[in-house]
């Protein structure tokens, strides 16, 4: 059969209906947990969630692993020269990539399969449908795969649970269209003061309102005749199969006498606050390389802020991504790839303090899933990091840098905490409980503290207090610290010293100014650098952890105060949160920005 006429048949499909379109035969190749193209003696599992179909005697078969987020077709009981192939549509089946891994059954066999491809495409932001094709003796195709999205509950669900309306409705000619949401993240939308055919409909975006394409007039609905209202069912807005998190939605109208029509704002709905920035934070969250491109650390602490959120609400949906962080970034990658510095394996690096901050991370990952890999993670990157404890300089502390240039806060707050976690989680340990009381004693007596009782950022190189900046995330690891240190031996003092620095931060007028959580780059018209971005969710863990441990009224208050502010003035309809807590500006808002919120939302909580 010549290549024209095979595309033609690929066209007019009649053997069952299927969405009519002109099929993009040039894919660009697709790579999520793995790339287009993968052998399916590889896949995690082997479904199928459509029917086969059987046609001219053959049985075509579409072959689905979610573990993977891939498919494959097979075709069987055929004849030499029948083949199979994959459609994948990113626009609802409007159109397609056709004759993906096309496969036609060699000589002697009866049956052959293809390659896999990818069903959806969460790094860039797309959602797609996959169906398996045939041709023998003529075309045909399965039904495409998740056509409906489902999360808690599916595309066109009725019942919602609750009622929101997460931004301002819209008028035209009179009437009011209104977006509502429900607890699940379920949306519909509603028109009312209408008139019969007067029509209501949502679109829906997985590109925070880029594009639609496949959410177009989802549930469009017309009033009837002798009402005034109208309203769609319920779709979904986050697609946990195809790891699409934070789907936004709008809901659009039209008065029947005209074309035109008018939408509300967009609106990323979620559950809760914590659950809104979460999903907020993962639509940033790339799989292939499997980190939050482009900064090293601030992925860990980031990865740390997700596993917080997820132990405290107990949600399982994230737990892929501490997995799939972990195997794509313990080898080795050379400068540029992850950071300015080379990684080594095992998140090891010239920057001390990089790795502390992945170590962390990992007890975090171990404390979540009990994996035990990650705690043996956690303990090699802690032995890594205490080679550069030198009692030489400053009768101890740990390094910044491989180079030895400076002593510092950051690293020290590391230390101390990353030290008495192994500790907390190694039987029989004595090693690095003797280790971390160590640290603590050198931390309360090193001079980083000032007479305020706030951390400056380091010491001279005649261990002197340096005076530079008070940081939120130095305050913040000095507090998380000693209450590791204060679980590890039960003795109070070190919980008293946490208290202090606590103190220090809350009430005085450096690091919170009207009530609020603020750095210094905060002020006035500046603005953070990326990693500053990062610095006050970190704090607002390690206050939470402090309020639990203290049962503090006024250390909870306080958190509650950050995540209102926060919620009130730092956020927009998309639910992503920006640098200054407080509002104002410049306020940048990217994913570093929006990992610090979440600390505050996930302490408030």
């Amino acid at each position: 059969m010549s290549s024209l006429i095979h595309l033609a048949l690929c066209l007019i499909l009649t053997v069952i209906p299927v969405p009519t379109g002109k099929p993009v035969t040039a894919a660009a190749v697709v790579c999520v947990l793995s790339c287009d193209t993968l052998d399916p003696s590889r896949a995690q599992q082997d479904t199928f969630p459509v029917p086969d179909k059987v046609f001219n005697g053959r049985q075509l078969r579409l072959h689905v692993s979610d573990a993977d987020g891939m498919a494959w077709g097979s075709i069987d009981r055929g004849v030499t020269g029948d083949s199979v192939w994959l459609d994948r549509s990113w626009d609802g089946g409007a159109t397609w990539e056709g004759l993906l891994g096309k496969a036609s059954i060699p000589g002697a066999w009866t049956g052959t399969r293809t390659l896999m491809y990818n069903v959806t495409d969460p790094g860039k932001h797309r959602r797609g449908l996959i169906r398996a094709c045939g041709d023998a003796a003529g075309v045909t195709c399965t039904e495409w795969i998740h056509p409906k999205v489902c999360d808690v509950a599916c595309d066109g669900a009725t019942q919602p649970s609750g009622d929101t309306q997460p931004v301002p409705p819209t008028t035209l000619s009179g009437r009011t269209i209104r977006l509502h949401v429900d607890g699940n993240a379920m949306a519909w939308g509603t028109l009312e003061s209408g008139a019969r055919g007067d029509e209501i409909w949502l679109d829906r975006s997985w590109d925070a309102g880029a594009s639609w394409a496949g959410g177009s007039s989802l549930g469009r609905t017309s009033v009837a005749a002798g009402a005034s209202t109208g309203g769609t069912v319920l779709f979904a807005t986050r697609d946990p199969r195809g790891r699409h998190y934070g789907g936004a939605v709008r809901a659009c109208g039209r008065e029947a006498g005209h074309q035109e029509g008018s939408c509300t704002a967009w609106a990323r709905p979620a559950p809760a606050r914590a659950q809104a920035a979460a999903d907020a934070l993962l639509y940033s969250y790339d799989p292939y390389p499997g980190w939050w491109p482009s900064s090293w650390w601030n992925s860990a602490a980031t990865l740390t802020a997700v596993i917080d959120h997820a132990e405290a609400t107990g949600d399982r949906r994230y737990d892929w991504v501490i997995a799939r962080t972990f195997e794509r970034n313990r080898g080795v990658f050379p400068a540029g790839a992850r950071s300015s510095d080379a990684i080594e394996g095992n998140f090891a690096s010239r920057a001390i303090d990089d790795s502390a901050w992945w170590g962390l991370a990992w007890v975090a990952a171990y404390d979540h899933t009990g994996d035990p890999r990650y705690l043996s993670m956690a303990t090699t990157i802690a032995a890594y990091v205490h080679q550069y404890w030198d009692t030489g300089s400053c009768d101890g502390g740990v390094w910044w840098d491989r180079e030895r240039t400076y002593k510092n806060a950051v690293t020290s707050g590391l230390y101390l905490r990353l030290a008495a976690s192994v500790h907390r989680r190694t039987p029989g340990d004595t090693v690095w409980l003797q280790r971390s009381r160590t640290a603590a004693d050198w931390y309360l007596a090193s001079g980083m503290i000032n007479a305020s009782g706030l951390v400056n950022d380091g010491l001279t190189r005649d261990c002197r207090n340096n005076g530079q900046t008070v940081w939120t995330y130095n305050q913040g690891l000095g507090i998380g610290g000693l209450v590791e240190v204060w679980r590890a031996t039960g003795e109070t003092r070190w919980l008293d010293a946490a208290r202090r620095l606590a103190d220090a931060a809350v009430t005085g007028p450096v690091l919170t100014k009207n009530g609020v959580l603020t750095e210094s780059c905060d002020v006035g018209q500046n603005s953070c650098d990326d990693n500053q971005k990062q610095f006050k969710g970190i704090f607002m863990r390690f206050l939470a952890e402090l309020a639990a441990a203290t049962n503090s009224t006024a250390y909870r208050d306080y958190a509650q105060r950050q995540a209102d502010s926060l919620w009130a003035s730092d956020r927009d309809p998309l639910n992503r949160i920006g640098q200054r807590w407080a509002g104002g500006t410049p306020n940048q808002a990217d994913w570093r920005t929006q990992a610090s919120g979440l600390g505050a939302l996930t302490a408030a909580s």
